[in-house]
């Protein structure tokens, strides 16, 4: 059954093709698409189009509807086109004339945009949460282990002293950046778009501010070609943010697996969270992080993906559009996957706190020990020249302490600034 269908039947080769896995996807969208009926009806007796007693039973039978949905007892039998045709003969086949009434004055592409900004909305405030989550997990390791100093690197060569500390709360100011990016994509997603049909309104006097305010959006897509227009705009605004954050969790990812190797050992996961070897009885494989990495490397690939199948698309709706739906599905189960198990793992991973006491870190403290030079009279470039010729002739003894005071270093990590400064995203 299609929403379109008239008397000639299309031919099921090209039904199959141009649905799709749309029925799967929908599986999720149908609640938002319920809710935003209820609205709509709402709004349809508001303006009398239809009666109170006509909403209200409409309104009885779609809460039933997202219930179903919600118990995994709705589906899509194939012989439904999608979510949207679906509901609406249910609705007929409890209600009678009165379920063919719900789609006056919109469109199925008013309740793709719709239920994809609900969706979308619910999603980013669900990855908000995790990442607060995994923030302040990053917080606590940072606090626990703010004196344990770990060898830091550039370009892969031994550099100066960093510390546990420094290493924990960098990755929990950096998902600070990336709340920033989930919220300017929820802004973007905040704006009522039903009303606006096939994208150039009806003739019918709807109240599209009694629907913005029924389906809590802070304000609405005014201009009906540029509701439309928002498909598109909302995935990939989605996405992007999804990718950056999926950035930060890759890094901090491979960290892990170098760290975790033989080689560094700065860091231990219980035997559980690893993986062995078919033939080598010795490893302890960081499966888990390398799988991490993989999965947020491809998110951040996506949003070349959509620039790609929007690229040169005029105004108005595009069947190439249905494509972004599972693209944006299966992003955000990855980063709430991937966020899921960050914090399952990092809980429970230990850190060697005897690092520094090897010979191969000794050059680290060579910018400390100059520095104390300089802090008596000598200039930097010739405190700079005096430690290159002492390390060159094979002289230099370090003096293993670490003095770092200002701000953001690790003797003053201001755990409690960075804490305000995500704060001050999630209010």
């Amino acid at each position: 059954m299609k929403l379109w269908q008239k008397a000639n039947s299309i031919d099921s080769k090209v039904s199959t093709f141009t649905v799709g896995k749309d029925r799967e996807y929908d599986l999720i969208l149908a609640q938002y698409d319920c809710k935003a009926s209820i609205a709509h009806a709402n709004m349809l007796a508001k303006v009398g189009l239809l009666t109170k007693n006509e909403a209200k039973k409409l309104t009885i039978e779609l809460k039933t509807i997202a219930k179903n949905v919600e118990d995994g007892m709705f589906s899509i039998p194939d012989s439904f086109e999608d979510m949207h045709s679906r509901i609406e003969f249910l609705l007929t086949e409890k209600l009678g004339t009165l379920g063919k009434k719900i789609h006056t004055a919109r469109s199925r592409n008013d309740q793709v945009l719709v239920a994809l900004q609900l969706y979308v909305k619910e999603e980013i405030q669900t990855i908000k949460k995790s990442s607060f989550s995994l923030f302040e997990l990053l917080i606590e390791l940072a606090k626990k282990n703010k004196g344990v100093l770990l060898p830091g690197y550039t370009h892969m060569q031994v550099a100066m002293p960093s510390s546990f500390g420094l290493w924990f709360s960098a990755y929990a100011e950096t998902l600070i950046d990336d709340v920033v990016m989930l919220n300017a994509a929820f802004a973007i997603a905040d704006q009522n778009p039903l009303g606006s049909a096939a994208g150039f309104g009806t003739s019918f006097p709807i109240d599209r501010k009694a629907t913005t305010d029924a389906l809590d959006f802070s304000d609405l897509k005014y201009n009906v070609v540029a509701a439309q227009m928002g498909r598109g705009k909302v995935e990939k605004a989605a996405i992007q943010a999804i990718g950056q954050l999926g950035a930060t969790l890759s890094k901090l990812a491979m960290d892990i697996c170098l760290y975790m190797g033989q080689d560094f050992d700065f860091i231990h996961f219980p035997e559980k969270l690893t993986t062995g070897s078919s033939i080598m009885p010795h490893k302890k494989n960081p499966d888990i992080f390398e799988l991490i990495r993989g999965k947020c490397n491809l998110l951040q690939g996506l949003p070349h993906q959509l620039s790609l199948l929007y690229s040169n698309l005029p105004s108005g709706y595009h069947r190439d559009m249905q494509l972004a739906k599972g693209l944006l599905i299966e992003a955000f189960n990855e980063i709430k996957s991937c966020l899921d198990m960050f914090q399952y793992s990092l809980a429970q991973i230990k850190v060697n706190k005897n690092l520094l006491e090897m010979s191969k870190y000794d050059h680290l403290f060579t910018v400390d020990t100059l520095n104390e030079w300089v802090k008596g009279g000598m200039p930097f470039r010739e405190a700079y020249k005096k430690m290159g010729e002492i390390i060159a002739a094979g002289n230099y003894k370090p003096e293993k302490r670490v003095s770092h005071s200002h701000l953001g270093s690790t003797g003053n990590l201001a755990l409690e600034a960075i804490r305000s400064k995500m704060q001050n995203q999630l209010d």
